[in-house]
């Protein structure tokens, strides 16, 4: 058991889908018509790397509630991410009725 190591990896490992290969455009769409379809409200927050394993991250304006438009909130992912270059940027989905987050996934890394 001398061999025995720590598994290595590229880069810090945050969120749902950071074990995956990175999401198309498409797949973030569909997960933002699945939140939207759920009736959850979705937020937008961004950190910088450093600070990414932290619990506070700064959020993007309000979050957007009752929206139903999934290129609204494509377009406000788009508009934080150029607004902020150097931060991660990720989607949080918060559920009225539970009050916690139904998911949350960083869509930009910096």
């Amino acid at each position: 058991m001398t061999d025995a190591s720590a598994y290595p990896t590229t880069q810090p490992r945050t969120e749902t889908f950071s074990y995956l290969p990175p999401m198309t455009p498409e797949r973030i769409a569909q997960q933002v018509a699945y939140m939207i379809a759920r009736g959850w409200n979705p937020a937008i927050e961004y950190t910088e790397p450093e600070k990414s394993f932290s619990n506070f991250w700064y959020l993007w304006k309000l979050p957007l509630f009752g929206t139903q438009s999934v290129e609204q909130v494509l377009n406000e992912l788009e508009a934080c991410r150029r607004a902020n270059p150097g931060m991660h940027v990720r989607l949080i989905a918060y559920d009225n009725y539970a009050q916690s987050q139904g998911m949350a996934f960083v869509v930009y890394r910096a």
